[in-house]
Parts: C-alpha cells; structure tokens; sequence
C-alpha cells in the first residue's frame, strides 16, 4: 500500500503542480471579479458530480462489488460487469445532463441566490454551466475506467489524468480568451469551453489502459444485472456518506454568493491550496486503501483489515497535522506568492488567507475521512456513513447561521452594517468585509464532527482494533510539530511583508520556509525515534 500510494501521490503531485499555474493563470487574467465568481459557481456544480463519482459514491459503491467478482477468478463475469455498469452510468449521467441543461436558469437560481437572476452575472453564470455540465457525463465514465484501473493496481494513468483538465483550461485562458474578446464574448467563456474538451480528454486518455486488462467496456443497458443492482442499492445511501465534505463546499459556495462580491473566488483560491494535500495524500490514502480493505473483507482477513486501517490512520496524522500548522502559519506567504499578480491585489490575498487559516483547522480530520469512509464501504455498509454525513451538513448549516448572527449582533462592523442596510440581514451581508472566513470555519467545524463520528461508530462496531504503540507515535508527532512551529513562526515574523519583494524574491524565501519547516519535522520525528521502516505497517 505504500508503494501504490507513492505512485499515486506523485502523479497528482505532477496534477497539483498543473493545477497550481492553471489558478496562478486564473488570477492574473481575471483576478478576483464578478465574472470569475461566476464561473466558479457554473463550474462547481458539474465539478461536485465529479466527486460524487471519481472519489465519492460510485467508486466507493463499485471498487467493493469488482472486489467480489475479482475474487472468484472469473475475467468472462468481470468483463459483463464492466460492460452493464458502463451502459447503466452512460444512460443515468445522458438524463443528469439533458435535465441539467434544460433546467440550467433555475439550478443557478438554487445555487447563487445572490446573483440578480435577471442580471449579466447570473445570465453569464448560466451560460457557462450549460458548457461545462457536459463535463460530469464524460468524467463520470473516465472514473469507472479509473475504478476498474485501481482495482489492478494501475493507478499512474488514472491519478495523471487531472492534468489534461489543467493544460485544456491552461490553453483556453491563454489562448482562446483574446478570440473571445475579438469576437465580442465574455472573454471567462473561454474557461467553460476549456472544461468541456478537458472530459473528453480524460476519459480518451484512460480508455488504452483498460483496453490492454481486456476490459474496455461495451455498453450493455442492463439494470437487471445482479452487480448493477447492489452497486444501485449502495450507491444511494454513499451519495451522501462519501461526499460530505463536497456537499458543505457546495453549500458553502451557495452562502458565500449572498456576500460582498469577490467572496465565492477567495474562497475557491484557499480552498485550491487546502486541496494541494488533501489530493495529493488524502485522496491517494483512499484510493488505494479502498480496494486494499475490501479484499481483505472478501477474504475474511480481519487481522489484516484491521493493521491496513491503523497504517492509514497514521499516515494521515503524520501528513495532516504539518500540513495543518504549515497552511495556517504560511497563509499569506503562499498567496502572495503563488497568485498576487496582475488583476489578484493585496486585497484579494488578505481576504484569501482568511479562509484559507480558518479551513485548514481541519485538514487532519479531512484527510483522517479518507480512510474513515472506506473502512464502511469495503464492508459494504453504507448507513453509518450516511449518518454521520447528515449530522456534519446540518453542523455546517447550522454553524453558519450561528456565526453569521453572531457577527451582526455583536461585533461592531456588523451593528454599522446593519444600520447601514437599514436593519437587512442581506444587505448587511454584502457589506461586512471577511464574512467569508466564517463559511470557512464552518466547513472545519463539520469537517471534524464527521471524522469523530466515523471513528466512533467504527470503534463501536469492533472492526479495528488498534495497533501497539500509538502512544509513542503521539508524542514523536507533538515534538516534531512544536519544533516545526516554531521555526517557521521565527522565519514569518522575520519576513512580515511579502507584498515588497517581486517574484522571485517572494519564491525563494518561500521555498526558505518550507524547506526549513519540513527538515525540522522531519529531524524531530528522528531525534525522538520514529524511523522510515514504521511507514511499512506492523
């Protein structure tokens, strides 16, 4: 598992790296505007499909049920459940999106409240979802090959895949934006189109792998089949299980519609940086521990079910915990030198990082989720994670409304914001200045209310049973982590502001920091005695 989890963390290093100039683009082209707020929001709702497929509920429903039918040796039986769930998922995503399309003006209205519906924003924001919905059909497939991959233990070509996304969207803001502007478009069209040909790309570029294992589907409508029916019946409940944390996003987007404008793109910048670890190790970690633990289930191996779950939860620890202190103590360094150039301003860093500190509170607990959720579903038991996924959302909600009340009533920007808007909670809202920060702290908040639920119901059901030795690993983590903190704390109140330097300047001392903090974690899981072997498991 270690191995498979480099591998699969090096291919979306290359994918997050991809990523990373594909936002730098963004910011220098659109900044933080009206119109990139609208493509954000258009782009997020076909984006959630995605990970309701690619790392969510189908995957999670169909890698256990392949489990199965790999295990009685038959590749005839394999072949026929490849080809019905390829029919039943082509015939289900072709209604998703013609209803979508159709439906488009009504599901913005549902989705950014606060845009006009009879303005340029939402009419701009409409159009753009229209292109790009497409983009959960095609993507939806290119998952079940990625499925199917992972299950053989093939994960390079899946987890290099995001890559094309970033180059086609790359291209389409360097690219095709100018013709927009000649031809009289919105020039952030050229975005909507780039994430269209961008599923195509993906699925295309997975399809040669799964041809070589024999398996390239033929599509076979069948909603008959028994596999079918169990992935269906496993599916509903892990729509919700799976994906909470893409669901409080969503919502989150939603309320962050109803603030001052700009609010939606900060928080897609934080958001892309919080993602860089939890998709390079947190989706790495449960990808490959999925199939990992649904075939020591199918083998009636609780003794090796049991030691994969402690590796995991340890890895995501020794990951999660730096990178939570790292994200929080170099806010602003990292915006100010990954994308304070061009149209983003100092403005839109400030209000970034806000975010950015807030949200990354919960890294551990996001990453600790990736491990969590599939220890349910390669048992097949997709209820208890439906459980814990409706009392984080309602958390998230509820910890917004909380918030956000908290902050009209009683801090004084809120009182003159609401005097101002004349007793309007709506239009305080617009007015109030870092009121997106809250819906950050929300998600970590319902962020870590999942993980702890998971993580008791597992104990409850006395399915893991934990390993020797965590006591030790504890404090090797708390010593190396304070040790760290400390050292970059010394490098960020030496270097206070970033916004001085050009940059490369901003680059090297950034890469200063980093490093530094990295090698002292790293020396202090030494000097107190962790070595490199104990990654291998017990």
């Amino acid at each position: 598992m270690l191995r498979s989890t480099a591998v699969f963390s090096a291919m979306t290093f290359l994918s997050r790296v991809s990523g990373l100039v594909r936002d730098q683009v963004y910011a220098q082209v659109f900044g933080a505007s009206a119109a990139m707020d609208a493509f954000v929001i258009a782009f997020r709702i076909p984006n959630f499909m995605r990970r309701l497929s690619a790392e969510g509920s189908f995957s999670m429903a169909f890698v256990p049920v392949l489990a199965e039918y790999k295990a009685k040796g038959d590749h005839a039986a394999v072949k026929a459940l490849v080809d019905r769930v390829a029919g039943a998922l082509t015939a289900s995503m072709l209604v998703v999106t013609a209803l979508a399309l159709l439906l488009a003006p009504w599901v913005m209205r549902v989705f950014a409240p606060g845009f006009d519906p009879d303005g340029e924003q939402a009419r701009l924001a409409t159009l753009m979802l229209q292109i790009t919905f497409p983009y959960a059909l095609f993507i939806s497939l290119a998952s079940l090959v990625g499925g199917v991959l992972n299950s053989y233990q093939r994960f390079a070509i899946p987890a290099l895949s995001p890559i094309l996304l970033n180059i086609s969207m790359i291209a389409a803001a360097l690219c095709l934006v100018p013709h927009m502007k000649a031809w009289g478009y919105e020039p952030v069209l050229a975005l909507a189109w780039g994430v269209f040909v961008a599923g195509v790309l993906q699925l295309a570029f997975q399809l040669p792998s799964l041809a070589r294992l024999g398996l390239l589907p033929r599509p076979r409508l069948d909603f008959a089949h028994a596999g079918v029916r169990k992935i269906m019946k496993l599916m509903v409940p892990t729509l919700f299980g799976s994906s909470v944390a893409q669901v409080n996003l969503l919502l989150n987007t939603l309320a962050a519609s109803l603030l001052m404008s700009g609010s939606v793109t900060w928080l897609y910048y934080s958001d892309r940086l919080l993602e860089f670890p939890l998709g390079m190790f947190g989706v790495a970690i449960g990808t490959v521990i999925l199939p990992h633990l649904s075939g020591r289930h199918a083998a009636s191996d609780p003794d090796g079910y049991s030691k994969g779950l402690d590796w995991g939860f340890r890895l995501c620890l020794l990951i999660g915990v730096p990178a939570c202190i790292g994200l929080v103590l170099c806010a602003e360094p990292l915006l100010a030198t990954l994308f304070q150039y061009g149209r983003f301003s100092a403005q839109d860093m400030r209000m970034s990082s806000l975010s950015l500190m807030t949200q990354s509170l919960a890294v551990p607990a996001f990453l600790l989720v990736k491990v969590l959720a599939p220890a349910f579903y390669s048992r097949q038991d997709t209820r208890t994670p439906v459980k814990a996924a409706l009392v984080s959302i309602s958390m998230n909600v509820a910890c917004t409304a909380l918030f956000f009340l908290a902050m009209l009533w009683f801090s004084p920007m809120g009182q003159a914001a609401l005097a101002a808007a004349n007793g309007s909670w709506l239009g305080a809202l617009k007015q109030v200045e870092g009121a997106h920060a809250l819906l950050a702290l929300a998600i970590a908040v319902a962020g870590w209310v999942n993980a702890l639920q998971l993580w008791w119901y597992l104990r409850r059901a006395r399915v893991y049973q934990v390993q020797p030795g965590w006591g030790r690993f504890l404090v090797q983590l708390a010593v190396a982590s304070v040790l760290m903190t400390a050292v970059v704390l010394g490098l960020r109140l030496f270097w206070a502001d970033w916004a001085q330097w050009v940059w490369w300047e901003r680059g090297w001392r950034l890469l200063a920091m980093v490093g530094a903090g990295g090698l002292v974690y790293a020396a202090g899981l030494l000097l107190t005695g962790y070595r490199p072997r104990e990654l291998r498991g017990h």
